[in-house]
């Protein structure tokens, strides 16, 4: 066994990268570790892949500092020479004592060294077989194990592999040649290519009608009823008269302004879109297996047609109900003017779009830690959603993990798959709250709607909960299957802001020292149901309810 393979992961094959040490002993890269375990999220048991000792819940991963700097070590002291004695790569036509590779035929896939090159080129002359030499990237696709061309891929793993690695650790895989898995991956991303375009299309005809629609609608229409109506009047209504010219010429500017922004996006997207296509089109052309694979994913990626905002065709008053006003204005003409007069500045300010909406509450949002406290709430742990490995304290204010199960009976709305607790109270206006946490594994800390799809999955990976994640080495926003990880220095007492009608929802990072809070990360959403604030803990880890005489402190 070579000094290499003393240092593999059991689960890509390769030298340790980013390695972490598991329970059990068994150390494993980071990344591969992350994938083996997130195949077993849905059974809610983590198990090591080599002797099948299983955790529950999931151990925190934390990078083994003294196995990094060996393998690092190893690597500046090996790599080199290891790449060297690659470029040795072995001739596979001879026999007994193998000479020196010096081409490799892509259509044979197979190395020659240059006794047996010359009867290759003799036999295969005028026939497409190219030859390439034994460079570095030719053998990023030798298997460093066994020296052999990694010809075959592994759906299983979704990794290439040679034919002797599917002999020793691949068994049972599903495995198909890597030209058929390039061939299903293009006609899978044809066909996404197809839906895509088609989707874009739509979006842009869409686009496209709005504006022509609102041009046809605007408000050069009221501003001529407008004009006809205000030369009957006396002169005591012409600062009235002005005033709606000007609001009507505002928001038309408003409206095509948002329209123009909005065709703006959708051009760049449109023009991403088409470079993405080149690239992708250029990979299909390549007759390079493994390159193919090695890049593909980053290129097939689906744009993000998803997250635009929303704009209303029509102005931001009812054109009817402004004629109506003006023609009473003709008739009433003081009283009835200001009275009308007011309305529709009313009609103007109050625009019908979520963006506006949430730019007018947000102008009253809280700035600091003393306005935050003025919508502070008392929030109660929920025994009836506790998880049985979760013991609360008699205030219900306070809760950690347990190694024995709690006797806590059947609810139907006890999280069960999940060390996780949700409050008593719904929240559906403004509220505010604190929590604090220690230990090594970490908490959750996130809002969800009171449903029953909740008791089986992590808070923050379905579209019904969002979930700030928080352990020694990692800050995480998650939402269905959206994440975002914060990097920041670790804060153990955390205050979350909650808008309701809004739909905005903030985390801060809080310091009593210093009296100060620092926004971690806000996410500006809609809300259709109350939000429960709840928890994940991790094993080891504690978390404990700010109540509002510990504020006042």
């Amino acid at each position: 066994m070579s000094l290499f393979d003393q240092f593999c992961c059991s689960v890509c094959l390769e030298v340790l990268w980013e390695p972490v040490t598991i329970p059990c002993g068994h150390s494993y890269c980071m990344e591969c570790i992350k994938g083996y375990w997130r195949k077993c999220e849905l059974k809610a048991e983590f198990s090591c892949p080599q002797c099948r000792r299983t955790f529950s819940p999931r151990p925190a991963l934390s990078r083994n500092t003294i196995l990094a700097d060996i393998v690092e070590k190893l690597r500046r002291t090996g790599i080199q020479d290891a790449g060297g004695k690659a470029a040795d790569v072995e001739c596979d036509v001879c026999t007994g004592k193998k000479h020196r590779a010096v081409r490799f035929c892509v259509k044979c896939q197979m190395f020659y060294c240059e006794m047996h090159l010359k009867p290759h080129n003799e036999r295969n002359r005028g026939r497409m077989h190219p030859l390439t030499e034994v460079t570095k990237q030719l053998l990023k696709r030798i298997c460093s194990r066994h020296n052999k061309l990694r010809d075959v891929y592994c759906r299983t793993d979704q990794q290439s592999i040679c034919s002797l690695c599917f002999k020793d650790g691949h068994k049972g895989h599903s495995v198909v040649s890597v030209m058929e898995e390039r061939m299903e991956i293009q006609v899978t991303n044809t066909v996404e290519k197809s839906v895509n375009c088609t989707k874009l299309h739509k979006i842009l005809t869409c686009m496209v009608f709005k504006q022509k629609h609102l041009e046809e609608r605007s408000a050069q229409a009221v501003e001529d009823d407008s004009e006809k109506i205000f030369i009957r009047l006396l002169r005591s209504v012409e600062r009235k008269h002005l005033e709606v010219k000007e609001l009507i010429r505002g928001e038309e500017r408003t409206a095509l302004g948002q329209t123009e922004k909005l065709l703006e996006r959708l051009n760049q997207q449109i023009v991403e879109h088409r470079r993405g296509e080149a690239e992708l089109e250029a990979l299909s052309n390549t007759e390079d297996h493994i390159h193919f694979l090695q890049n593909y994913k980053t290129l097939c990626a689906p744009p993000d047609a998803g997250g635009r905002p929303s704009i209303d065709v029509h102005p931001y008053f009812s054109l009817l109900i402004l004629r109506k006003a003006l023609a009473e204005l003709r008739d009433k003409v003081n009283e009835v003017c200001d009275r009308e007069s007011t309305k529709i500045a009313e009609l103007g300010e109050y625009r019908n779009t979520d963006s506006q909406v949430h730019r007018h509450l947000q102008q009253t949002e809280p700035r600091t830690r003393g306005d935050f406290l003025q919508y502070c709430c008392d929030l109660t742990l929920d025994p009836n959603t506790a998880n049985s490995f979760l013991r609360l304290s008699g205030d219900l204010a306070e809760v950690t993990t347990d190694h024995e199960p709690q006797p806590y009976p059947d609810h139907p709305e006890r999280f069960i798959s999940w060390a996780q607790v949700s409050c008593t109270e719904g929240l559906s206006g403004r509220g505010y709250w604190e929590v604090e946490w220690g230990g090594g594994e970490g908490v959750s800390i996130a809002v969800s709607y009171r449903t029953g799809e909740n008791i089986d999955q992590k808070l923050g990976c379905n579209s019904k909960s969002w979930s700030f994640d928080f352990s020694d080495s990692l800050c995480l926003f998650r939402h269905n299957k959206f994440s975002v990880e914060i990097h920041t220095p670790m804060p153990h007492r955390v205050g979350v802001y909650l808008d309701h009608r809004a739909g905005t929802l903030a985390f801060y990072c809080i310091s009593l020292a210093e009296d100060t809070m620092t926004l971690l990360h806000r996410e500006q959403t809609t809300f259709a149901q109350p939000l429960y604030p709840g928890f994940w803990v991790g094993l080891g880890s504690t978390l404990k309810l700010c109540r509002t005489l510990s504020f006042s402190a």
